[in-house]
């Protein structure tokens, strides 16, 4: 059997996904978010996979979604983007240190994945965070800018009238700090995980393709691993939820 449990740290509205019968142990422990306009309920199919294998899942609400919405705020402004992935950052190691300080997390085991947003915002806490044992980015993008650029003239932005100037030095130099494709030596130790649909048309699968060519014959990209979803557009299949969980338990477990 397998718990559901609300809880709310700080802010932050979140549900855990854990076995009934490890719900008081110390476990290893995988943070996963959720994508862009979407909710944590969305994201339970990946924390039961985490679960099944004796991982306890947490998957919080992100800024301006779900619970967290608030009339005067929309997410359809989509330049409000990166404001939402600010605020997954600033609010990990909250969550982290609640669940350590009550012993049901293992600190040297701790993980983060998620999808679409999700996956951007693993990307970007891998530049910010020693912690992180391993990660899974599903539909992510390693490269603040380049997606920035690329989001400017895509569809994501029809109905804006005035997109010059959005994207200025100050906002290029905030998003390079937190882009791994800048800073790409920063998983040297870690085992990352990565899926991408090659017919994605919200998150550009040649991006993530380029990161990966670039970083594979470097020494401190020997633990990462890339999935091509040939033909799969802008959804995570069951089964590549199945493989993030089972890279997880693999990696936990060496």
């Amino acid at each position: 059997m397998f718990q559901i449990i609300q809880k709310t740290i700080g802010e932050v509205p979140l549900l855990e996904v854990v076995k009934e019968e490890l719900r008081n142990e110390e476990l290893p422990t995988v943070i996963f978010y959720h994508g862009w306009t979407s909710h944590k309920e969305s994201v339970l199919v990946q924390g039961y996979e985490l679960a099944k294998r004796g991982i306890r899942a947490i998957l919080p609400e992100a800024y301006m979604h779900g619970e967290r919405s608030q009339s005067a705020q929309s997410t359809q402004d989509n330049t409000v983007f990166w404001e939402v992935v600010t605020h997954n950052l600033k609010e990990v190691n909250m969550i982290r240190e609640k669940y350590i300080s009550q012993n049901l997390s293992d600190a040297e085991k701790f993980g983060i994945s998620g999808l679409s947003m999700g996956g951007i915002t693993t990307s970007a806490m891998l530049t910010q965070f020693d912690w992180i044992h391993s990660a899974a980015i599903l539909m992510g993008n390693t490269s603040p800018v380049d997606f920035s650029n690329w989001l400017l003239s895509s569809k994501w932005t029809d109905g804006y009238e005035n997109m010059d100037g959005l994207l200025t030095e100050k906002i290029k130099n905030q998003l390079n700090a937190i882009s791994l494709s800048e800073q790409p030596e920063k998983i040297a130790g870690k085992s990352v995980y990565f899926w991408h649909g090659t017919k994605d048309e919200l998150v550009p699968f040649e991006q993530t393709k380029q990161f990966i060519e670039q970083i594979k014959d470097e020494p401190y990209a020997r633990n990462i691993s890339f999935t091509i979803g040939s033909g799969h557009g802008h959804k995570v299949p069951y089964e590549i939820a199945v493989s993030m969980a089972e890279f997880f338990k693999e990696s936990f477990e060496g």
